[in-house]
């Protein structure tokens, strides 16, 4: 029996404002649209850097009313932290404890959220 092979994963991220987020990718981040689905106002668009690429969907604000858990991290695995987070810093993307370190479980990383909560995280192996 053949088995399915997984190609890609797109992670579908709740946002309060579709057109808000699209800008904070692209222009803090430095994805590209994708796709959106309306020219004005979406409520779904996709956003891709390289080989990732991430959904984002409206969601109203009452989903995002804190029940207590943890919001949720994504992990990005990058050729170089350090020259990204130089490029997320000139980009004024990183947030006040943003820091590149070395971990005990063998990565150099750093993250930061984005403005709806979603954490990120960008490494490699050490």
């Amino acid at each position: 029996m053949k088995t399915a092979t997984f190609r890609e994963v797109n992670p579908v991220l709740a946002v309060r404002n579709v057109d808000v987020s699209i800008r904070y990718y692209t222009e803090k981040l430095g994805f590209r649209v994708s796709f959106q689905d309306t020219p004005t106002e979406p409520k779904y668009a996709g956003v891709r850097r390289d080989t990732v690429e991430l959904h984002l969907q409206w969601h109203d604000e009452k989903d995002f009313m804190n029940d207590g858990s943890d919001p949720p991290i994504l992990r990005f695995m990058v050729d170089d932290p350090d020259s990204l987070f130089e490029e997320y810093k000139g980009r004024n993307a990183l947030g006040p404890k943003s820091e590149v370190r070395d971990t005990p479980w063998g990565t150099r990383e750093f993250g930061l959220f984005e403005p709806d909560g979603t954490g990120l995280v960008f490494y490699r192996d050490l």
